[in-house]
């Protein structure tokens, strides 16, 4: 696949990804209260092919492509990036149901939400962008995983808005917003990148991307799917998401 093929590929993986938000939307509008389950096993299982990928894929291409040394300074300064990011605009996943009296607080808070969650999509949209970059089908599993833990991130977003509210309209709308900001993580990323790729500037790439992608998992996919069951799910999950990721790439060795 050549680099302009590559770039249209990651802004299709990435717009999908990041639009799967509005599933989320459909859960929360529709059902109301996904299980609690559902939602410990999926987050894990994302949190498992991202962690997997991370290490063996995108850090391991990395430090072929820069060396020991660079590769892991890039790695943890993608860590360091999202720490900034996660602390100077934190999120949480807002599932409670609400009484009328707190209707307007709610509205403000879902907003926030919204843009926090937006805000820590824009560097998934640049991982995705650089999996594409080393391979399409690293691009498709990473934004497979993206996908599934953007889910619930579409449900915190559209649940306490059509509580607020009652709007359809406006929870889809905030949802499929903070869902966008992927592929526009993805066209900056492209754009900065596509005059400047070589080894180089794509083995730093992966290895930041790796330590974007750990962080999240470890630091928000992890806690919040301990703390919808305490049956183990959470971790189930993670093995599976592990042990498809690594057969995938098994087959494609």
């Amino acid at each position: 696949m050549d680099h302009s093929s590559q770039f249209y590929a990651a802004i299709i993986l990435t717009t999908l990804a990041g639009l799967s938000t509005i599933i989320g939307s459909a859960i929360a509008v529709f059902y109301r209260s996904p299980g609690p389950r559902f939602m410990s096993f999926t987050l894990g299982f994302s949190a498992g092919v991202m962690i997997l990928v991370s290490f063996v894929e995108l850090l391991g291409k990395g430090i072929d492509s820069i060396g020991f040394g660079y590769a892991h300074i890039a790695f943890f300064l993608g860590i360091a990036v999202m720490f900034c990011i996660d602390y100077f605009l934190p999120h949480d996943y807002i599932m409670e149901t609400v009484v009328p009296d707190e209707h307007s607080r709610l509205r403000k808070a879902s907003v926030l939400v919204a843009l926090g969650i937006a805000i820590h999509n824009f560097p998934e949209g640049m991982a995705t962008f650089a999996g594409t970059l080393q391979s399409y089908d690293t691009g498709v599993a990473l934004a497979a995983a993206i996908a599934l833990h953007n889910i619930p991130e579409g449900i915190a977003v559209a649940m306490p808005l059509y509580a607020a509210t009652g709007s359809v309209k406006t929870a889809f709308k905030w949802s499929a917003l903070s869902g966008l900001t992927e592929p526009a993580g993805a066209i900056i990323a492209g754009t900065l990148l596509y005059a400047f790729l070589n080894d180089f500037t794509i083995g730093w790439t992966l290895s930041m991307v790796a330590g974007f992608m750990v962080f999240i998992s470890l630091d928000e996919l992890l806690p919040v799917a301990h703390s919808y069951a305490k049956e183990h799910l959470a971790i189930l999950g993670v093995s599976a998401g592990m042990a498809l990721m690594a057969f995938s790439l098994w087959l494609l060795a």
